[in-house]
């Protein structure tokens, strides 16, 4: 079982998921005794120190050593780029994609790092991720390593967290490695391949940020599930374990209406694959076996989406044949 980040949230904001998926956060593999952040706490002023010394492994994507911390520790958010990275700056409500090692500054324990596992996918949003990530890596590079000392008000507050071993009155030590970022404007980065069988829909190759066309021939649709490229990217094949980050748009083959999207709604989806499996099997299978980086086009038969029982009152009827254009941004 892939153990969960101690930094998340319970409940992750600004998600979609399809019809029928319910809580998006309730899969129990992925439970966490993390406390969610603190909506009611103040913005920290930040400050360049003092910060204890990485001592091993000072290049980006290596893991870090980090000796204990000297003195007291700021009561402010002590924040510093120790590699400055040439990407896009991180906003608020970005997901970014990251390796990090966290200690207790007082003791140089370690309490969790994601370098001996894959890296962590998260929002920067309140409710998602302490708030001394939220606040300390807003408006930090793409390429950057960011070393950071987060006093308990913008980490796990006076409660600790006893999980990891930490005090209310703990000062945790964080080394971040931003390894990617998406927002509601990502698309694919995959290359173009050819879409040439007539009796399937062509799906558009515009990687704006706004949604691709579905052209839907006037033919009937196919019995058995397709999944095609669009744009190949060259990241790692999607496993059925992993959660998957990315950008959809889904309509129906018969009427073309769509009946959920995330491109240009100001959100992106997040999901396990395995919870989709219990909703739109079909696209669960798609999706699986595809490289990350890709825009992949689903046609899933009714007999692996909604069958006789689609959601009430939408453009989805008993029988419909599904159609999805799907950008996979990222999964972990």
């Amino acid at each position: 079982m892939r153990r969960r980040s101690l930094l998340l949230a319970a409940v992750p904001a600004g998600l979609v998921t399809l019809a029928g998926c319910g809580d998006n956060s309730s899969s129990s593999s992925k439970a966490s005794a993390s406390p969610s952040a603190s909506a009611s706490v103040p913005p920290p002023k930040i400050v360049d120190g003092p910060l204890p010394a990485i001592t091993a492994g000072a290049k980006f994507d290596e893991k870090p050593t980090v000796a204990k911390g000297t003195g007291d520790p700021s009561k402010n958010l002590a924040v510093k780029t120790v590699i400055a990275g040439s990407g896009k700056p991180v906003a608020e409500n970005d997901f970014i994609q990251a390796n990090y090692l966290g200690q207790i500054w007082s003791t140089a324990k370690v309490f969790d790092q994601s370098y001996d596992r894959t890296p962590l996918l998260m929002q920067l949003a309140a409710g998602s991720i302490i708030d001394g990530w939220r606040y300390g890596l807003a408006g930090r590079k793409v390429g950057s390593r960011v070393l950071m000392a987060v006093p308990p008000t913008w980490g796990y507050g006076s409660a600790g967290n006893s999980q990891a071993g930490i005090k209310g009155t703990d000062t945790l030590v964080f080394v971040v490695d931003i390894l990617n970022s998406f927002n509601s404007k990502s698309s694919s980065t995959g290359k173009e391949v050819a879409q040439s069988d007539a009796a399937l829909p062509k799906i558009g190759t515009n990687t704006d940020g706004k949604a691709p066309s579905i052209e839907i021939p006037k033919a009937d649709p196919p019995k058995k599930l397709v999944s095609n490229y669009v744009l190949e990217g060259d990241g790692a094949e999607v496993k059925s374990a992993q959660t998957v980050l990315c950008q959809f748009k889904g309509e129906v083959w018969d009427s073309g209406k769509v009946f959920e999207q995330t491109y240009e709604s100001g959100r992106l989806a997040q999901f396990s694959v395995a919870q989709m499996q219990e909703v739109v099997k079909g696209l669960a299978q798609g999706i699986t076996g595809k490289k990350v980086g890709s825009r992949i086009m689903v046609v899933t038969p009714p007999d692996l989406a909604y069958g006789n029982n689609p959601p009430s009152g939408g453009v989805v009827k008993k029988g419909s044949t599904l159609v999805f254009t799907v950008d996979i941004l990222a999964a972990m």
